[in-house]
């Protein structure tokens, strides 16, 4: 069978609190680990869209609406449903590993550089299909 969950690809979560969400891989295990000893992959998502900005509102309720609520999660393949849709972020490859859903800090820590990434690639305008809610 053929690997098409690779890294960047971005998918949308199935089943469970963040179901309807989407995620972009940032590290595929196939084989599975000792902790989740199944096909999963370490996933950084969107839990809170950006808002609509349009051009009469002022700097400050444009830049509050444009904020974004990240969350970082270990997601079986099962509950992931990939697109043809790939995000770009190297930086994320060294923020989240496996030790970091092991202390609460350093899943803080973790989601302040991914917020801070979302956020700029979104005031870039790049990939604006990754930052619009799903509607369904």
């Amino acid at each position: 069978m053929a690997k098409f969950l690779k890294q960047g690809k971005v998918a949308i979560i199935v089943n469970g609190r963040y179901a309807g969400k989407k995620v972009v891989i940032v590290k595929p295990e196939d084989n599975g680990t000792k902790a989740h000893p199944f096909g999963h992959a370490l996933v950084a998502g969107v839990e809170r869209y950006p808002l609509k900005v349009t051009k009469g509102m002022g700097a400050k309720k444009a830049a509050k609406r444009s904020k974004i609520k990240p969350f970082i999660k270990v997601v079986n393949y099962n509950h992931l449903m990939p697109t043809r849709y790939t995000l770009d972020l190297e930086s994320l490859k060294n923020v989240i590993t496996n030790d970091t859903f092991k202390e609460p800090s350093q899943r803080e820590e973790a989601k302040k550089v991914i917020k801070q990434a979302f956020e700029e690639r979104y005031q870039s305008g790049r990939n604006k299909w990754f930052f619009t809610k799903l509607r369904f």
